[in-house]
């Protein structure tokens, strides 16, 4: 104790400051292992506090295995493996010291306009949920009634999915949504076909099961079902209505078929319909459930038109596979908030969804708009503009003999963020590099900005 030296400087609570710099000299040395603390008297005496704020150093110090009391003789340092404590050496990587383009703009997808949030709606209704009962308790491990009931009314309405809120399941993400339901479904079916490109968040979850996988070929004009019916697996992963990342929709001539394929395999269609709400030349196209309920497991979510941070998706699921997917999760909790769900349904009962969607389908509408007259505009014959139609994106595939990396960091340079596509790809490459640009929050002008330096970066 010789050589420690206690001050009391900070307006922190004096037991922290005392417990802290006991803490300190014992991780350094400075007090040895089985040396003897002060009393607690003698310790509040020398530093001017009472004895109870000694008391819960201490306390707190044993606690955490610092020091120990042995009776009456007092207190002790502890042994500690003092290599554990050593401070790593400082070091500055040259990366760390490079300087960085500040970035301005940023063609994020999956970003919300955070201006036409209804956000004092939402807090109106989240103060409202508060005052329920059931907003003090542990919810449903396959989600809340109220909200699957609100799903099911929704779905029928909008994309004409007849859904019993029974075989509705709440989750928390669609990826976690496709672990349980790749889970419950791999041994009866071990293959599963996937898009090319298509959503790598999916081929993800698959693969964290060791599917096999075999590919659907996708283009900017859709899907290619020619080799369909070679495939030997009897599970298929799509995203119809606005496929990842082309935004093509599925025809009704192929939706049809490949509720066929389904039907005649004894198979399922995964219809991952993440989207939807975003079309801007027609009304949303039926969903693949709509056709075929028995052969399609349906999910959706509420992040990419609502709130990515709210951590909301579901899933239909045919009736065959509800009581199979129930009796492997009823003894887990549910992953999505519960005061989530219970505002979500009450903000939906209210009316408050319906008039958040057609608010948002205009403003979109316009910002997409904006984003391909100003490409075409910038870049003219350089680019072609892939899947204006719907959405909260676009595709560019870039005409100047350039790779993917150089055009993602001359945009950097210039202080714009875009992002790739080849991480989509699994064996149907593009020889012309293709970018993704996201606009749905970024203003009209923070769009054009945007374009403008993409044209100083590439041209």
């Amino acid at each position: 104790m010789k050589n420690a030296i206690f001050s009391m400087k900070d307006d922190s609570p004096k037991y922290k400051q005392i417990y802290g710099q006991f803490k300190n000299y014992i991780e350094q040395g400075v007090i040895p292992a089985d040396e003897q603390l002060p009393s607690i008297r003698q310790l509040a005496d020398s530093l001017q506090v009472s004895r109870n704020t000694t008391l819960m150093a201490y306390e707190q110090l044993a606690a955490e295995g610092y020091i120990r009391g042995e009776g009456r003789k007092g207190y002790f340092a502890n042994k500690l493996e003092s290599r554990l404590f050593q401070e790593a050496p400082h070091t500055i990587s040259k990366k760390q010291t490079e300087p960085m383009t500040a970035v301005h703009i940023d063609f994020k997808a999956g970003a919300v306009d955070q201006t036409h949030f209804p956000l004092q709606a939402w807090r109106r209704t989240a103060n409202q949920v508060l005052t329920f009962p059931e907003s003090f308790r542990y919810g449903s491990p396959f989600g809340e009634a109220c909200l699957r009931e609100q799903i099911a009314a929704y779905l029928l309405q909008s994309r004409g999915v007849k859904a019993d809120s029974n075989s509705i399941i709440i989750g928390s993400s669609t990826q976690q949504m496709l672990i349980n339901l790749g889970y419950i479904l791999k041994d009866d079916f071990p293959r599963i076909i996937v898009e090319d490109p298509g959503y790598d968040g999916a081929r993800e979850a698959f693969q964290f099961h060791r599917y096999t996988l075999e590919t659907l070929p996708v283009n900017e004009a859709g899907a290619d079902f020619s080799q369909l019916e070679q495939k030997t697996s009897r599970l298929i992963y799509v995203t119809p209505s606005h496929h990842s990342p082309y935004g093509v929709s599925m025809p009704i001539q192929q939706r049809q078929k490949l509720i066929q394929w389904a039907n005649n395999k004894q198979g399922f269609i995964i219809e991952d319909d993440y989207d939807s709400e975003f079309r801007y030349t027609q009304q949303p196209f039926p969903a693949l459930a709509s056709i075929d309920a028995a052969r399609v497991i349906y999910l959706g979510n509420f992040s990419k038109s609502f709130l990515p941070g709210i951590r909301l998706s579901y899933m239909v699921l045919p009736h065959p596979l509800v009581t199979l997917y129930k009796n492997h999760f009823i003894h887990f909790e549910n992953t999505a908030s519960l005061l989530n769900q219970l505002t979500m349904a009450k903000f939906m009962e209210d009316g408050e969804w319906d008039r958040h969607i057609k608010r948002m389908r205009l403003v979109y509408k316009k910002k997409m708009a904006q984003l391909v007259s100003a490409l075409k505009g910038q870049f003219g014959q350089c680019i072609t503009v892939i899947g204006e139609q719907s959405g909260l994106y676009v595709l560019i595939k870039v005409h100047l003999k350039r790779t993917e990396e150089w055009l993602l960091q001359q945009a950097s340079s210039c202080g714009v963020k875009v992002y790739p596509t080849s991480l989509y790809f699994i064996h149907n490459h593009t020889e012309q590099p293709i970018i993704k640009l996201g606009f749905s929050n970024l203003s009209f002008d923070e769009i054009q900005l945007g374009v403008n330096l993409l044209k100083k970066a590439w041209l």
